[in-house]
């Protein structure tokens, strides 16, 4: 499934798919008009009028949510996102299911790893093998000697899950804070696999499991501990919380997004990461002619409600950082959408969009977004990028960045869990690697594994590393242990960052596919976009002196 690691992973080169939607018909709902729940955000102080409207449109309210303004009814299909279109109450309306995509996507199989590589003292083992963290200086003889961070410090990863019993991520794993905002969906609406079986009753995993390894590897990069085994993340004393809000197929839906963001808010989490977009659509365009008038509407929810989540949360203290995407797009000129709408599966149709249509959480306000940089600094080919839309950019992995041909050795190498690695037959029944994507590195009688994954979705965790560094430093007593202003760790973010000027000449020629790609770079080396504001930088960020707030 599409992540933003490739699955964001990689260039996202995916081909255009002409199964398109009965016309008039929102992105997941049948073209029969069967029930369905829906999301219905209603404009400021029109709570009412959004009720009457659903009662109107021949629905029925079921709850509301006030906090970030929306109903949750159920109502006839098209049918029914047709009539509330019409209603000056309803800000949009969201069918309640999956909307996004992780991103990472695991690197081809190739030979066997397993081996402790030689480290210097004071280093994990397999520190040797972590080029994206001496690209931002978070090493044993870096950041994590000045400021490795404090227990005291939140980090909420909202992903696909997180494997709390990984031993190099169970040291610093909050599990009665994680929760799972998510059921486990076999199918989908059509019949085809989405999930597959369910592992645990009730189709609900518990909130420290992760069917995928997307997410226990974006929370390996955070803030594996140092302890004797596999890697260390940037920051390797904080805290990580478990906010499941994707499906073990690595979709998402809207609701456990608002949820997660919303439980972040209320309980004193610091920064969370969101390496995924929200789908059924990639781009939301609120007014596209080219999409049906339930489908504008469904598309203004996805934006609306995302907001209304992300204000929320950032008023209470939380730093919120995304993955910018892996489409090779310059988001500031983006042309065309051949991965919309993604739900039920191989619903895909081309459609032309322009720059008033978003990709969400990344383009969606108060996000430090993330581009993703190969091991010579490079942005990677797959990265997104854009002058107004890259904020910060941080290692992401890319094979073809060097010579000689494709290594997957210049991916990012995170912790991946045991139960996912073998069901994808990644490792064999005696536990050995059976790719050199996976690495297993064993002590003291306990054996972990860790994967090279590449994508926006790898860059994004070392941004938020570094934001939790800072609040280790700065931030002061407050729900949850330390709260800090993000708008204060976004500062000391961009002034920490080590700027980096457009390559020249400013159109940069990849050719690591066998095809010719140009990308443009705009900006200055203040802010461009290749680099946003510059690569983000853990060594800076633990010495930088108080002052500097």
């Amino acid at each position: 499934m599409n992540r933003w690691s490739r699955r964001l992973v990689g260039a996202a080169t995916t081909a255009a798919l002409t199964c398109g939607l009965t016309a008039g018909v929102p992105a997941g709902a049948e073209a029969g008009g069967g029930l369905r729940d829906y999301l219905v955000f209603y404009a400021d102080g029109a709570r009412d009028g959004a009720v009457a409207a659903v009662r109107a449109g021949g629905g029925t309210p079921l709850s509301t949510e006030t906090k970030l303004g929306y109903i949750v009814a159920r109502g006839p299909g098209a049918r029914f996102a047709e009539a509330l279109a019409g209603s000056d109450a309803v800000a949009g309306i969201s069918s309640d299911r999956r909307i996004g995509f992780a991103t990472a996507t695991p690197a081809a199989p190739v030979s066997t790893s397993d081996i402790r590589t030689v480290t210097l003292a004071g280093e994990e083992p397999l520190a040797g093998r972590q080029w994206d963290m001496k690209m931002i200086g978070a090493t044993a003889s870096g950041s994590h000697a000045t400021a490795p961070g404090v227990k005291k410090v939140l980090v909420g990863v909202i992903d696909t899950g997180v494997d709390g019993r990984h031993p190099d991520i169970a040291p610093n794993f909050d599990r009665a804070l994680s929760r799972n905002f998510v059921t486990d969906r076999p199918n989908d609406s059509n019949g085809s696999r989405l999930d597959g079986p369910c592992e645990f009753a009730g189709c609900k995993d518990p909130a420290d499991w992760d069917d995928d390894g997307h997410g226990t590897h974006v929370a390996g990069t955070i803030a594996s501990p140092v302890n004797g085994l596999g890697v260390a993340g940037v920051a390797p004393n904080v805290s990580l919380v478990n906010l499941r809000a994707g499906q073990d197929s690595g979709l998402f839906f809207l609701k456990p997004s608002l949820d997660a963001l919303t439980y972040a808010g209320d309980h004193g989490i610091d920064v969370v990461n969101m390496s995924y977009y929200i789908d059924p659509w990639l781009f939301n365009c609120k007014a596209n002619p080219r999409d049906s008038k339930a489908e504008r509407l469904e598309q203004r929810g996805v934006i609306t409600g995302m907001q209304r989540a992300l204000d929320y949360a950032r008023k209470r203290g939380v730093t919120l950082v995304g993955a910018l995407g892996n489409g090779s797009t310059d988001l500031g000129r983006p042309r065309t959408d051949v991965k919309s709408p993604d739900y039920p599966l191989d619903s895909e149709r081309p459609r032309r969009i322009d720059n008033s249509c978003l990709n969400v959480p990344a383009e969606s306000r108060g996000v430090v977004s993330v581009s993703a940089l190969g091991p010579t600094g490079r942005k990677a080919p797959y990265a997104d990028y854009g002058v107004e839309q890259a904020d910060l950019s941080a290692p992401g992995g890319d094979e073809n960045d060097g010579p000689g041909g494709p290594d997957v050795t210049r991916n990012v190498l995170a912790a991946a869990p045991e139960h996912a690695l073998r069901a994808k037959g990644l490792i064999d029944a005696g536990g050995r690697p059976v790719s050199d994507s996976v690495v297993r590195d064993c002590a003291g009688g306990t054996c972990a594994y860790y994967q090279y994954l590449a994508g926006s979705s790898m860059a994004a965790p070392h941004v938020t590393g570094v934001a939790a560094v800072i609040v280790s430093r700065f931030g002061k007593p407050g729900a949850g242990g330390l709260t800090m202003a993000p708008a204060k760790v976004e500062r000391l973010l961009y002034a920490t960052a080590t700027r980096k000027a457009c390559p020249s000449p400013r159109g940069y020629i990849y050719r690591d596919s066998g095809r010719k790609a140009i990308h443009v770079c705009e900006g200055s080396a203040a802010r461009n976009g290749f680099y946003g504001r510059g690569i983000v930088n853990a060594a800076k960020a633990a010495t930088v002196a108080e002052a500097a707030r």
